[in-house]
């Protein structure tokens, strides 16, 4: 039993980013919502249609069984993403923003995602999901600043 627990306990050491697919990088909020969501569901990260379409058409989706996503070394819980005139999101029952929004929801505090994001120069907003315990990561892109699909 001992050889067992030292298994576990160097499994338990190792950081869960090492076994992850980060998202670091996208959420500096340099690329479209088109983009994004593209890049997750062409590598299966994500799964396909939205779990849930909002009234507002801001869509989320679930990370797939083993994608390991994260965000900045936190777990990613959600997947979200909108872009007008975009046939990749549904729509809602009401009214849409203006602007492409994306991101994630993730495991921490307000606080916490906030300070690592400052760290790494990310300009995404941070929302408190539930207070302590689940936090979005918000990019937002103005309409004059979007690609072309």
């Amino acid at each position: 039993m001992r050889p067992l627990s030292k298994l576990l306990a160097i499994v338990a050491m190792v950081p869960a980013p090492a076994f992850s697919h980060a998202l670091d990088e996208q959420l500096t909020c340099g690329e479209t919502a088109h983009e994004f969501v593209t890049s997750l569901v062409d590598t299966q990260a994500i799964a396909v249609p939205a779990m849930r379409v909002e009234a507002n058409s801001v869509n989320a989706f679930r990370p797939t069984s083993g994608a390991g996503l994260t965000a900045f070394g936190l777990r990613v819980h959600a997947v979200f993403g909108y872009q007008p005139d975009d046939p990749l999101f549904k729509a809602g029952d009401g009214n849409p923003p203006s602007d492409a929004v994306y991101g994630v929801v993730v495991l921490g505090s307000a606080d916490s995602v906030k300070h690592l994001l400052t760290g790494a120069g990310s300009t995404a907003a941070v929302h408190s999901v539930i207070p302590m315990v689940l936090t979005a990561i918000v990019c937002r892109q103005p309409a004059g600043e979007r690609a072309e699909q």
